[in-house]
């Protein structure tokens, strides 16, 4: 079985970072959703306006797509995925998706997100992705994992409880 991974959480979290790097070690595919948003998405959050659900759900269906696509070896992809209705509008395509839910302390947020130079989702967005956020639940297929120790370790941490979860292949 090869990996379909959802990477989830707020922007700052580290789902595109930690996303690549469990792809490259799982030996699958990487995506990052944000460049399968469709350009009136981008325009609005860079403009500093919170999406609706209504601008997300054709966005949404497009992640799914994406994750049933045929990539032979498995793909990880960076969402933030914050409620679940929008896990499950993912999963109505891809139902074998997994999600990786990470954590990460506010302070660390707010600096990582202040610190990102020519990104879209400008720093003022991060309080309502909180806002919007429903962890993971117990029928949820997934994990969670907190950020503060870096990426190789959030990245050892996660493969460590995939593989006690079910097996995968790297």
């Amino acid at each position: 079985m090869r990996p379909v991974l959802v990477v989830m959480g707020v922007c700052g979290a580290g789902k595109s970072a930690i996303g690549a790097e469990l792809a490259l070690r799982l030996g699958a595919t990487f995506v990052d959703s944000d460049s399968l948003h469709p350009p009136a998405n981008v325009a609005k959050m860079a403009a500093g306006n919170p999406l609706t659900d209504e601008d997300r759900w054709p966005w949404l269906e497009l992640v799914g797509a994406e994750l049933a696509s045929d990539h032979t070896d498995g793909i990880v992809v960076a969402c933030s995925a914050l409620k679940r209705a929008y896990r499950d509008a993912i999963r109505a395509k891809a139902p074998s998706a997994a999600f990786v839910q990470l954590n990460v302390d506010l302070p660390v947020l707010e600096s990582r997100v202040a610190h990102r130079p020519g990104h879209f989702m400008p720093p003022t967005l991060l309080s309502s992705q909180l806002e919007t956020l429903e962890p993971l639940e117990a029928d949820e297929a997934g994990l969670t994992v907190d950020t503060q120790e870096g990426i190789e370790a959030t990245a050892d941490d996660v493969i460590s409880q995939l593989r006690s979860v079910r097996p995968i292949h790297s």
